[in-house]
């Protein structure tokens, strides 16, 4: 007779340990936003409000950086310090939100949550659970790992990854209050159509065969099976995503920082008929794929280019490829996404990009 009763409470403490880990993440989840993004964005939010001015400056220009300018290691080290000082908050959030999702919830939850029949609806419930993050795509990709690291289906993982910048409501709102309406209309149509189509098109080269890796088991395997690994798995965990990810993602910060006179340049207003033009709005597309910011850096970049003259082509596309992908951000993902859902990824966004430059056009 005690066997049932012993069975009883092994099955009770488990539940007992799954609550307390899916309580504890959610509390990591909540304090980190509370602390990196909604409470900041929602002062930011205030203040463009009241004064209909953005207050922050363009973070290609940190140490006298101009258009032309070759790569140097000032160049790269002023940006550095510039970018890590405007996203060390988020990425140190995403860290712990990334670890605690590895180790501390069940590994079956997250598939039902977000993996769906259709591509078009797994993109939707990734760009959708990617907006509350808010984060740029760097700060995204360690969570967007660990997404695939627990089963999710590359479909919703890069919607979630892609949806954290350009779906952000927090910069929806910060363009509303200190740019034109037409870049807000802009940003959200075809950043919406963004995410999906490209959430679409990764979903069906990875259906190819030998398109890319299998989602590796997560880390921090608890004994059960049930993806509980404690503290420990959530030290684990923490310690895989520092190791692996931050001293790549720390090189490239640099690399592009020495390369960013260059796009300066591409932005440059240009006077030499519509072929050129045309062109020009094709290198910018691509280059501001490539291109790393922080969340939101987007608006002084294109209010400077505005003032100097710069077209709505232009415009429209960096207003969707600069937050978009990134060289360090898919940097970040391509181990666990494959190169080839990267590569169709970033095509993607490009010529989102292009159709951003016509929308704004159009506006």
């Amino acid at each position: 007779m005690a066997m049932p009763l012993e069975g009883n409470a092994i099955h009770h403490g488990g539940r007992r340990t799954v609550a307390i880990g899916v309580a504890v993440a959610a509390a990591v989840f909540t304090a980190g936003l509370l602390w990196a993004k909604w409470l900041p964005y929602a002062g930011k939010a205030a203040t463009a409000h009241r004064t209909h001015h953005w207050a922050g400056s363009s973070v290609l220009a940190v140490g006298g950086v101009r258009a032309g300018d070759r790569p140097t290691w000032h160049a790269a080290a002023t940006f550095f310090h510039a970018y890590v000082s405007s996203i060390w908050p988020a990425l140190v959030a995403a860290l712990l939100i990334s670890a605690s999702v590895q180790a501390l919830i069940p590994r079956p939850w997250l598939p039902r949550a977000l993996n769906r029949r259709g591509l078009v609806s797994s993109a939707l419930a990734g760009g959708a659970a990617g907006m509350p993050s808010m984060m740029c795509t760097c700060c995204a990709a360690p969570v967007a790992v660990t997404l695939r690291r627990n089963g999710i289906t590359p479909a919703a993982a890069v919607a979630y990854w892609l949806g954290n910048p350009l779906l952000n409501p927090a910069v929806l709102v910060f363009l509303f209050f200190v740019a034109p309406w037409q870049w807000t209309l802009t940003r959200l149509l075809v950043g919406v159509a963004t995410v999906l189509g490209v959430a679409a098109a990764v979903g069906l080269v990875s259906r190819a065969p030998g398109a890319g890796p299998r989602p590796p088991r997560a880390v921090p395997a608890a004994g059960d099976g049930a993806g509980i690994g404690g503290p420990r798995g959530f030290v684990r965990a923490l310690l895989w995503l520092g190791l692996f990810l931050l001293p790549e993602y720390a090189v490239l910060v640099l690399l592009v920082g020495a390369l960013r006179g260059w796009l300066l340049t591409l932005a440059q207003p240009a006077h030499h008929g519509l072929l050129w033009a045309l062109l020009l709005v094709v290198v910018v597309a691509i280059a501001g794929t490539l291109m790393v910011i922080p969340t939101a850096g987007e608006i002084p970049i294109l209010q400077g280019l505005a003032l100097l003259g710069a077209s709505s082509g232009t415009i429209g596309a960096l207003l969707i490829t600069l937050p978009a992908v990134s060289v360090p951000g898919a940097a970040m993902i391509a181990r666990s996404f494959g190169w080839r859902a990267v590569a169709t990824a970033t095509a993607a966004v490009t010529a989102a990009g292009l159709l951003g430059a016509a929308v704004l056009s159009l506006l």
